[in-house]
């Protein structure tokens, strides 16, 4: 059954916010309480959706909150399915984990020369060049956004369209995370704070610019 594009709306709010309050929704999209909980009913009917355990609030009644499903999460593209997997583990046979783990890193390596070009004619501020970053990786379908810490700033990834590459091969994600430490290398230090792989909703890093003198 097709989706409306409020129900998208919805289903992409849940998956770059998580759980949410259909009053929080409604605002947020601009449409009514009962709109919003009408589409939500619609949605956990074909299972993209469910009710969490209730929230209990200062004051007033307890809310419940909605959030994505399995079957919700895997709406969202991913770019790596089953022939993937099948190549990750003729790959494997045929050359063993080191033989994997070089191949990743061939390829981490053609995209660190891809995401230099990119950075490089972005402004020089480093909150320029986060932004470009996280831009790239929206582009490539990781939903990423970058919000600003009081010491630093947040690259968020809240979809990840290898997550089935990843979870037979984690090399991928440590190749990422060593993309990022590479590209901010003397000017920023980088922390992964979140990890889907990890049982988190999405992954996280952290970047703190380096101090000088």
């Amino acid at each position: 059954m097709d989706l409306s594009k409020s129900q998208l709306l919805i289903l992409q709010r849940l998956k770059m916010r998580g759980p949410q309050s259909v009053k929080i929704l409604a605002k947020q999209l601009d449409m009514t309480t009962m709109g919003a909980r009408q589409h939500l009913t619609e949605l956990l009917h074909q299972g993209y959706v469910s009710q969490t355990q209730e929230a209990r609030q200062n004051r007033g009644r307890p809310v419940h909150l909605w959030k994505l499903t399995k079957t919700g999460h895997q709406h969202f593209p991913d770019g790596h399915g089953l022939v993937t997997l099948e190549l990750i583990e003729v790959i494997r046979l045929g050359y063993g984990e080191d033989g994997l783990n070089q191949i990743i890193d061939q390829r981490n390596s053609k995209f660190e020369e891809l995401y230099r070009q990119r950075l490089d004619a972005c402004p020089d501020t480093l909150t320029d060049r986060i932004h470009c970053l996280a831009t790239l990786r929206s582009e490539e379908g990781y939903m990423a956004e970058m919000r600003l810490l009081p010491d630093g700033w947040l690259l968020i990834e809240h979809h990840c369209p290898i997550v089935a590459a990843a979870q037979q091969c984690q090399q991928f994600c440590r190749s990422e995370f060593t993309l990022f430490q590479q590209l901010f290398t003397g000017t920023a230090q980088i922390e992964r704070v979140d990890h889907l792989l990890s049982g988190a909703r999405r992954c996280a890093y952290k970047i703190t610019p380096l101090t000088t003198g």
